[in-house]
């Protein structure tokens, strides 16, 4: 494709490629042209010197082959980028340097005098490749990456190249039939119209640049750059085709449009705000569709695209026949849920991620509505025995947020909560035999059942990748959504946050053991430590608790665990403290008849003095707390460690009766993993 292009702009030079390279010889005007004409290159490299490496030695000796005097001054700055390597360089850090110290050493031999590096806008760019065992050392004329044209302020949500942009429009065929509409639905900063309504109105995409890699360049010939920029300026030509840019999102419409104006064709282009889904062909002739839709670099946001593909798929058939319609992907399974048959696909990279970009004709026989199948495989197939099962027990329960699957099948290896009208997915890493496209096929396969096993919306379902956690790392962010939803469990309410965390704010294992401390809480002075958002505090003080002390090294838990007294109406005795618990818990000399304490497994927490480690450390966190237990007082004990051993002697000798409550502490919808807490009452005697 570059190779074509660079031959439409400099037709009397000779052309051959290299991989990810095209290389001709003529004159500088010739180097000039693409520069500002190229809507495809990143560089345009000059080449000064070239010679076989077989020792490190080799490479100062091929770039002391140009005279780099005649080419920069000893005050200008200058950097090098080096690349490739070979068995005697293996090291491009260090391949650059040699190469610059040949540099430098030229300076310091003619002017006693060396130039400096900058690797901050240096004045002059200095490229060296590696290719085997030839090193080619080149002046980079464009300084910047050419693909920067220097009008998006702005940009969306992974936003595509303005050269990759152009690729992509080339490939779909339109600039062959420019007159045809050009409709990209997903836009967001709006680059592929940009560049298209740039291809229909000749406008050279090197003109907004303000600087180049050739300023500081002695060999920069001047004149002949102004007469080509001159010539490119006069060279715009009008157009009276249609090109359309849409997002669902208005923010992103106002920020392409901004980018549009900055390019100088706002006027070119007609910004819409709305479901590509939805939006209708305006009874425009049949032309062409191509955008860069969201394709999701984690698992758990492909999941939440397939609903959305499999509609788009159906209104594109419904209301574009006849179209053409490019799409770029890096997940080529997105594409297959429209059920269209491509035509013909190109690999592309869209930065570092391997992307292809799909040519599909909206013909006849396309636009054939295909139904999508029911999803019937041994997943759904036993989801839908859970829930018989779960619904049948659910009648004797207070609660709308219970589990319905819990990797019930080894190869579908995940959880699902229920949470009021969502779902949470668990999925847990898969074993290391199973291969990572047969595990997100897998997972793909769960998150199309649930809808129609469930009933649920897919926009209610929300996946997350559980690994095995330490400490506080099951509390940490992975989204900024900050929805609750409020959910109910035997009288009591709750906010909880589905998205940001991976866990909800709701332990919904421990929904019995809470009901338990909630019946022996009654006119007691009542402690929850490690607290978390304070489901036991709120089921506590709805037993008549005399008072409620919640503690937990965050704040963010502890106000979520004020917010869940606040819906459930609960004003008293409830002292709310953030605080490191070991420390706070050691200092402390205040008296409690019922406790609950759940800690983490492990902590390194930079709030906490030292590390935690529960195995270790439960008989020191334990005798601090029996301090503080009046006599006759309980300890409800758990954990979630699953390898975890209770020292029983040396409890004993503290002079507590211990009773293993585990079993009974287990809910229903758990029963398949009984080790997913642990659960002692320890009695002071």
């Amino acid at each position: 494709m570059l190779l074509e292009e660079i031959a439409e702009i400099c037709p009397d030079v000779a052309l051959k490629s290299k991989p990810g390279q095209v290389l001709f010889s003529g004159e500088l005007a010739d180097a000039y042209k693409v520069c500002i004409w190229s809507r495809l290159a990143n560089r345009v490299l000059v080449k000064l010197a070239e010679g076989e490496v077989n020792t490190a030695d080799d490479v100062y000796k091929v770039t002391d082959q140009a005279n780099w005097p005649t080419h920069f001054g000893v005050d200008d700055t200058f950097m090098v980028d080096f690349t490739g390597t070979n068995q005697s360089i293996n090291n491009t850090q260090f391949g650059g340097l040699r190469v610059k110290d040949a540099i430098v050493d030229q300076f310091s031999t003619f002017f006693d005098v060396r130039p400096s590096v900058s690797k901050v806008s240096p004045d002059i760019r200095i490229q060296a490749r590696m290719w085997r065992s030839i090193l080619g050392v080149y002046i980079d004329l464009t300084g910047q990456s050419l693909h920067q044209r220097h009008y998006r302020s702005k940009t969306g949500i992974a936003p595509v190249k303005e050269h990759l942009a152009c690729a992509m429009l080339i490939r779909s065929g339109w600039p062959k039939n420019m007159q045809s509409p050009l409709i990209d639905p997903m836009c967001g900063s709006g680059t592929i119209a940009i560049e298209a309504a740039m291809m229909a109105t000749n406008i050279a995409p090197g003109l907004k640049r303000e600087s180049w890699g050739f300023d500081a360049w002695k060999q920069h010939d001047k004149a002949s750059w102004d007469n080509l920029i001159q010539d490119a300026e006069q060279a715009r030509q009008t157009h009276n085709g249609i090109i359309w840019a849409n997002d669902i999102e208005s923010s992103i419409i106002s920020v392409a449009r901004e980018n549009a104006e900055s390019a100088g064709v706002v006027d070119l282009i007609k910004f819409t705000q709305q479901d590509a889904c939805t939006l209708p062909s305006a009874d425009l002739p049949s032309g062409y569709i191509v955008s860069n839709p969201p394709y999701g670099e984690r698992l758990s946001e492909t999941t939440q695209l397939i609903p959305i593909f499999q509609k788009w798929g159906s209104w594109l058939k419904q209301e574009f026949k006849t179209w053409h319609l490019s799409l770029l992907t890096s997940d080529r399974d997105l594409l297959r849920q429209m059920k269209l048959a491509a035509k013909k696909d190109y690999k592309l990279m869209n930065g570092k991620l391997e992307c292809l970009l799909v040519n599909f004709e909206l013909d006849e026989k396309n636009c054939q509505v295909r139904e999508n199948k029911t999803v019937n495989n041994d997943f759904s197939n036993r989801l839908s025995k859970n829930l018989v099962k779960t619904n049948k027990w659910l009648k004797n329960q207070n609660t709308n947020c219970y589990r319905i699957y819990d990797a019930d099948l080894p190869e579908y290896n995940v959880a699902v909560d229920r949470y009021a009208d969502y779902l949470v997915v668990q999925e847990y890493s898969a074993p290391k035999d199973v291969p990572e496209h047969k595990a997100k096929r897998r997972v793909q396969e769960v998150m199309m059942a649930l809808p129609q096993v469930t009933g649920i919306n897919s926009n209610k379902i929300i996946l997350k990748v559980r690994e095995q956690q330490k400490g506080t790392n099951q509390y940490q962010k992975v989204s900024e959504r900050k929805e609750t939803v409020e959910v109910f469990e035997n009288g009591a309410k709750f906010q909880v946050n589905l998205y940001d965390y991976l866990d909800t704010g709701l332990f919904i294992d421990h929904r019995v053991t809470r009901q338990l401390f909630q019946q022996k809480s009654k006119s007691k002075d009542v402690l929850n430590l490690f607290a978390y958002t304070g489901s036991f505090s709120v089921h506590a003080a709805l037993g008549g608790a005399k008072s409620v002390t919640t503690v937990d090294m965050s704040n963010t838990y502890i106000d979520w665990a004020k917010e869940n007294f606040k819906i459930n109406k609960l004003t008293g005795a409830y002292e709310f403290i953030q605080a490191d618990c070991l420390t706070w818990l050691n200092r402390h000399n205040g008296k409690y008849d019922l406790m609950f304490i759940d800690p983490p497994s492990f902590s390194n927490s930079k709030r906490m003095e030292g590390t935690w480690d529960v195995q270790r450390d439960h008989i020191a966190l334990l005798t601090d707390a029996l301090t503080c237990l009046n006599p006759g007082g309980e300890i409800l004990f758990s954990n979630n460690l699953r390898q975890f051993k209770l020292d029983e002697a040396a409890l004993v000798a503290l002079g507590l009766n211990i009773e293993d409550i585990s079993k009974q502490t287990l809910p229903e919808d758990f029963q398949r993993n009984p080790k997913i807490h642990h659960c002692w009452s320890l009695v002071k005697q």
